[in-house]
């Protein structure tokens, strides 16, 4: 295994012989980590990438010319358009228009996540039938104009309501109705004022979002303090307006019933951190680098 990481490594050092990567080319790990990362492919490599078998790989690759990326567009295997719908720019013209038509709706949410699209686009994906499309838009999209940002509120999807309400406020009178709804009542409660009604809400979900209102005033704090859900009482602990007393007491209290919950209420309180990146591996020397090869079989 240790060897496979330093072949797949090697395989993206800068300045590497081009006789060592078509070497290279030859094992599977280090064949995908030089089609998704490099930037000094040529032609022929990618040619020989493609014979391999990793075509997918190689239209994630965001580093390609775009002559190269555009013919991944009408590729017949869905995931090697997926991967090039994510990235790709429209060139020549009209590429993007075409991935937005693909037959595939997973295509089309791979589209989402591009940075290039414009905003005639993003209106056509946000009126896709597809609601894993819909979605992908939301929460891509921030600056919506209000006739999208009305209709995904109004989308008979519920996930997709309560999507668009975690991404942008919604207009004032469509509020109530989106408060009254129990499909994005919790959703709504960051845009609307706290009430003594949607802290006694019968909802959990709806108690922990009024929990965690910006503007939660400190009647309604401690009220939510003594809740019977820890969840509501750990979202009350991880208000930086909580006295500390308050939190010291909140915390203890919490009895999680497994290392899941215990996990999540802490994470819920901003205690868990990222580790570290692993360190970049120094540069191999040709000398070293054939030597690699050698104890590969390559």
């Amino acid at each position: 295994m240790k060897l496979d990481a330093e072949l797949s490594a090697l395989a993206t050092q800068e300045d590497l012989p081009a006789d060592v990567l078509r070497r290279l080319l030859q094992h599977q790990g280090a064949r995908g980590s030089a089609a998704l990362l490099r930037r000094d492919l040529t032609e022929e490599m990618v040619e020989e990438i493609i014979a391999l078998g990793s075509a997918r790989t190689l239209a994630a690759n965001s580093s390609l010319p775009a002559r190269v990326s555009a013919c991944f567009v009408e590729h017949p295997e869905p995931p090697v358009r997926c991967a090039v719908a994510a990235h790709i720019r429209d060139e020549p013209p009209g590429v993007l228009a075409r991935l937005a038509a693909d037959p595939d709706p997973l295509v089309r949410q791979f589209l989402t996540m591009n940075d290039h699209l414009p905003p005639e686009l993003l209106a056509r994906l946000a009126a896709d039938p597809d609601s894993s499309v819909r979605s992908g838009v939301i929460g891509r999209w921030r600056d919506v104009p209000d006739a999208v940002r009305r209709m995904l509120l109004t989308d008979t999807d519920p996930g997709i309501r309560s999507g668009s309400l975690r991404a942008f406020p919604p207009p004032a009178d469509l509020l109530p109705g989106l408060l009254a709804d129990p499909e994005t009542r919790e959703a709504a409660v960051a845009h609307s004022a706290p009430t003594a009604e949607l802290a006694a809400d019968p909802d959990s979900d709806v108690r922990s979002a009024e929990a965690a209102h910006p503007d939660l005033p400190t009647g309604l704090r401690d009220l939510l303090a003594e809740d019977p859900d820890l969840f509501v009482r750990n979202a009350i602990a991880a208000r930086s307006d909580t006295p500390p007393e308050l939190r010291e007491r909140l915390v203890a209290g919490l009895k999680p019933d497994s290392p899941l919950a215990e996990w999540m209420l802490s994470f819920g309180r901003g205690n868990q951190a990222c580790p570290p990146p692993a360190p970049v591996p120094p540069p191999l020397t040709r000398q070293q680098a054939e030597a690699l090869l050698v104890r590969a079989g390559l």
